[in-house]
């Protein structure tokens, strides 16, 4: 198995065939919805909230609300509703989120996308819960994960799952590999070209996606969706809270799993940090969207799909050298 990570790699050039990079489609079809960019803000709890959910979702991009507000969710999918918007909700798998599927489904509360997030994915506890999902809201797109193999791609998709959220501590608030000795750091974009391979349905690569260049390599190792976190945390309407340190602004970012965000210092796996600010968050998914459309006439082609059929190198930390 050829292991690299995302800055060891370089595309390599196609003939371009468009006039104008702006002709590129960066559009994606997922669960039966067409999106402007391959690109999901992760769901987490200093990067996505219920007002930029909505913002996201009238704006034609994909999102999942994360799961740390429990008691809310019901509500969120009756209010994106109401505005003739998409809900898309995360899920964990304790006893209490079979009750709260039960009570969607009685409700006819039913979200159009449901992931379950859970740190180790590849889990029977993960399998029970999207067979229940599947027999109780079976319209819902289910999202599954994380993972890291070609076999828990395999068992979730068999379980039922539409796609699955390929990554195990590759971000970077994440400390699972110091942690724990296991995850996919240091060599996240192989295990999604691994895991691709296995795959029948959507994979969205999780985690280790440091500049827009990473979404097309993404793409090209088999990725339907990429989801972004630290990238997409430093902004106005980032949930986080603003700090300014030394004349420099900056944003409150944490890991799913860190003690801030889990109030505990149990089982901890992820960090706190600053990222800095960078503005609105719309033009930042501008520039990913003008990029992608500039990977696409690099790749030789008119759509995403071009990517998908170029050819790479592997050269050890190469997109830095001499800088």
């Amino acid at each position: 198995m050829e292991i690299f990570d995302y800055e060891d790699i370089q595309l390599i050039p196609n003939k371009c065939v468009i006039n104008s990079r702006s002709e590129a489609d960066t559009t994606v079809e997922l669960g039966g919805r067409t999106f402007k960019i391959p690109v999901v803000p992760a769901n987490m709890a200093t990067v996505i909230d219920a007002d930029l959910a909505g913002w996201l979702a009238d704006n034609g991009y994909f999102y999942i609300m994360h799961r740390f507000a429990p008691e809310t969710r019901q509500a969120f999918i009756e209010t994106m509703h109401k505005k003739q918007l998409f809900a898309s909700i995360s899920v964990g798998v304790k006893a209490s989120e079979y009750d709260f599927i039960a009570a969607l489904a009685a409700a006819d509360t039913i979200p159009e996308y449901i992931t379950i997030d859970i740190a180790h994915g590849h889990a029977d506890s993960v399998i029970e819960m999207i067979k229940y999902i599947k027999e109780a809201l079976p319209t819902s797109f289910v999202i599954a994960g994380n993972v890291a193999t070609p076999a828990a791609v395999r068992d979730l998709e068999n379980a039922g799952a539409d796609a699955t959220k390929v990554g195990v501590g590759p971000g970077k608030a994440c400390i699972t590999k110091i942690k724990t000795g296991f995850g996919t750091g240091g060599w996240q974009l192989a295990a999604v070209r691994w895991c691709a391979k296995a795959a029948r349905k959507p994979i969205i690569a999780d985690g280790g996606v440091r500049t827009n260049g990473d979404i097309a390599k993404s793409m090209r190792f088999g990725a339907t969706m990429v989801m972004v976190g630290s990238m997409l945390a430093g902004h106005k309407e980032s949930p986080g809270n603003l700090l300014k340190i030394d004349g420099k602004t900056y944003k409150q970012y944490y890991g799913s799993a860190s003690e801030t965000q889990k109030g505990e210092h149990k089982n901890v796996e992820g960090k706190q940090m600053l990222v800095p600010y960078r503005g609105h968050l719309a033009d930042t998914l501008n520039e990913m969207q003008e990029d992608l459309q500039s990977s696409i006439s690099y790749a030789g082609g008119r759509d995403l799909k071009a990517i998908t059929k170029c050819d790479y190198v592997v050269v050890k930390n190469s997109i830095y050298n001499g800088d």
